[in-house]
């Protein structure tokens, strides 16, 4: 069996919104008006963005344009840093208990070029054997081409492989490509979850 773990939400903190980010980064708050049609703008460069077909300097300068220059580029960059907070406890413990087991662990993630080397230093996602992120796929979840693409780079079969995640639009789509998909909660304690399914299933 595969373990496969999203990585934002499941063994890693992120920040859940621009606000979360703002501080993270030691902004205080600012007021921003939106424009119409701000949030459709916003999803849509941030799928870009993970996608790899603009680069950071793009991104932030195209961001900071949708913000009416609320935050300069300079800033975004420095949010777009704050964006990772580490890894969740008892992550790197699970992960170093699957492989201890003898289990294959990977990754499948929507994250991009500048947040990559910042989750390669969490060790609880550098024991991980093989990592696979969008922007190096240039392909997203939920969309069924990137659960194709990452079953040929593991040359795993779909009924093989676990995978956690914490957005139930991307277990969904995994769980209809035939994978053992389980919903994390983000909030919650995910490694005690993850142990859960984990010993559910008898992998540990």
């Amino acid at each position: 069996m595969l373990i496969c773990f999203d990585l934002g939400g499941v063994l890693v903190r992120i920040c859940r919104d621009w606000n979360e980010g703002c501080a993270a980064a030691g902004f205080e708050p600012r007021t921003h008006e939106p424009r119409p049609g701000h949030d459709e703008r916003s999803k849509d460069l941030i799928a870009r963005y993970q996608r790899n077909e603009i680069d950071c300097p793009v991104f932030q300068r195209e961001l900071s344009d949708l913000f009416d220059g609320t935050w300069t580029p300079e800033e975004v960059e420095r949010i777009d840093r704050a964006w990772i907070l580490g890894a969740y406890p008892g992550a790197a413990d699970l992960v170093a208990d699957l492989r201890a087991a003898g289990h294959r662990t990977a990754c499948l993630s929507n994250t991009s070029r500048s947040h990559w080397d910042l989750l390669l230093a969490e060790p609880a996602v550098a024991c991980i054997d093989a990592k696979h992120a969008s922007h190096i796929l240039g392909l997203a979840k939920p969309d069924r081409r990137i659960y194709a693409e990452f079953e040929r780079r593991v040359e795993t079969r779909p009924e093989e492989i676990l995978f956690f995640d914490d957005l139930h639009r991307n277990v969904a789509a995994a769980a209809n490509r035939g994978w053992d998909a389980v919903r994390i909660d983000h909030a919650g304690d995910t490694a005690a979850q993850m142990r859960r399914s984990l010993n559910e299933r008898g992998l540990l």
